[in-house]
């Protein structure tokens, strides 16, 4: 009973930050997930360092994101053109040679992790910015179609660890999640839709058949990345990625739907929408 409260004391408050970032001002969205990349970028190396396997450039990775994340929201705010993301070309070979005078015993695989925490972390969390600025409506601030995201992919995670948890049976991927289930998956994804359209009556800017395309992107991808992340914690024996969210564990345990469906959601905004 006490972490319940917890748990929904610290959700209620993330929930609360992470709308309210997004209706406020891009601004105020760009500031608060940069503090989130970086977060979830010092969780994930410091990770990676526990298994004695590698040792990733922990500073020279979130300056690296931190420019990625930043490059691309001056895009995607129209305050610079593209050819600011140049800038971030010139942090990956800072990466090299740096390992090459810290006389590493596998620089190569610190190398490596390094740049997957950039990949893996920053670049979906980088892309969210242009959810504001997907060319529908030119000029325009957008914050409906991110909320509508958001929303989505929240009501994909709750009912599918609720139904989950109250029916589920059937494993859905055993080796590498043992508790989750077909019937949560599948709760998850008509709750989803019956969202998507809900939101389609309420963000018109999207017809309710796109909304609902983009809900099962989500579905698709976000469970990609919810089992991507479930393999990771698998490799490393833990439960949790962190304790920084009381009761929901770290940054990874709580965006790891995003790392994966954000990208395609933003392709499908831009090329086919």
């Amino acid at each position: 009973m006490k972490n319940l409260i917890k748990r929904t004391i610290t959700g209620i408050i993330f929930v609360a930050l992470i709308i309210g970032s997004i209706i406020w001002s891009q601004y105020s969205f760009v500031i608060l997930f940069l503090v989130i990349t970086i977060l979830g970028l010092w969780e994930f190396y410091s990770l990676v360092k526990t298994t004695n396997f590698a040792r990733p450039q922990t500073l020279a990775g979130i300056f690296s994101g931190g420019i990625l994340f930043i490059s691309m929201a001056l895009v995607a705010m129209n305050i610079a053109d593209f050819k600011i993301l140049l800038i971030n070309l010139a942090t990956i070979p800072l990466v090299f040679f740096i390992e090459l005078f810290s006389k590493n015993k596998n620089p190569f695989t610190n190398i490596s992790f390094t740049i997957l925490g950039i990949i893996y972390i920053a670049l979906p969390f980088s892309l969210l910015n242009f959810f504001f600025n997907t060319g529908l409506i030119p000029g325009v601030f957008q914050y409906e179609i991110l909320l509508g995201f958001f929303i989505i992919l929240w009501i994909n995670d709750i009912f599918a660890y609720l139904l989950g948890s109250a029916f589920g049976k059937h494993l859905l991927f055993k080796r590498i999640s043992p508790k989750k289930t077909w019937e949560g998956s599948i709760g998850g994804m008509i709750f989803s839709l019956c969202a998507a359209y809900i939101i389609s009556l309420f963000f018109k800017e999207l017809s309710s058949i796109q909304w609902i395309i983009i809900a099962l992107i989500i579905i698709v991808f976000g469970t990609l990345g919810d089992l991507t992340e479930s393999m990771f914690k698998r490799s490393l024996n833990i439960k949790d990625t962190g304790n920084i969210l009381p009761g929901h564990g770290g940054i990874l345990d709580r965006f790891d739907a995003v790392f994966m469906a954000a990208p395609f959601v933003l392709i499908y905004l831009i090329f086919i929408v």
